[in-house]
């Protein structure tokens, strides 16, 4: 990483990429720093979880990451979101975190939806679901998603949506995923 921290859980805030590759989780060490930035998005900044946010549906969860990218090579992980199968063609997309020096550096969010959405429709998902924070709702809608019911989940209002999948086409390398170009770039 270029910038260094005195915090071990702190993430580093001053720069900004040129370009973020959003995909899935295939190397050890994206999987390490996604972990690391949902305590730090879920646990620190939010509260909603003391200590750690990990849970039984990381075992079989696939993880994806945006990866900052400088002079084309990997950097360091600053959005994620995991997605799993619930049940036959049925998938549930959760924990969707992006560091917060990068929540206005392009489409990290957006990407990260879009990659989850589309790598499980190449999978046969014909139902894609998500608990989404009220705050994210508005986001949500403008990437074509539906409100179903309203709930609250870890003491915070929610809204359980579902993506419509026609605005959604099949990604079959989710593996090599989507490079995103910073704002800045």
């Amino acid at each position: 990483m270029l910038c260094e921290t005195t915090e071990p859980d702190a993430l580093p805030l001053a720069y900004a990429p040129a370009a973020y590759r959003v995909k899935w989780v295939t190397l050890p060490w994206e999987a390490n720093e996604a972990y690391k930035l949902r305590r730090a998005v879920f646990c620190i900044e939010q509260g909603i979880f003391p200590g750690d946010d990990r849970d039984a549906v990381d075992e079989h969860a696939q993880l994806l990451v945006a990866v900052s990218c400088i002079a084309g090579l990997p950097d360091q992980v600053v959005g994620t979101v995991r997605i799993h199968e619930t049940e036959p063609g049925v998938w549930l997309g959760s924990r969707l975190a992006v560091h917060a020096a990068f929540r206005r550096h392009g489409k990290i969010g957006t990407t990260l939806i879009q990659l989850a959405v589309t790598s499980a429709h190449a999978l046969g998902c014909t139902t894609f679901l998500a608990h989404v924070q009220s705050q994210n709702v508005p986001l949500f809608e403008r990437l074509h998603w539906e409100s179903l019911a309203e709930e609250a989940l870890f003491g915070r209002p929610h809204r359980l949506m579902q993506a419509q999948l026609a605005h959604y086409p099949p990604c079959h390398a989710p593996q090599a995923g989507f490079v995103v170009a910073s704002r800045g770039a």
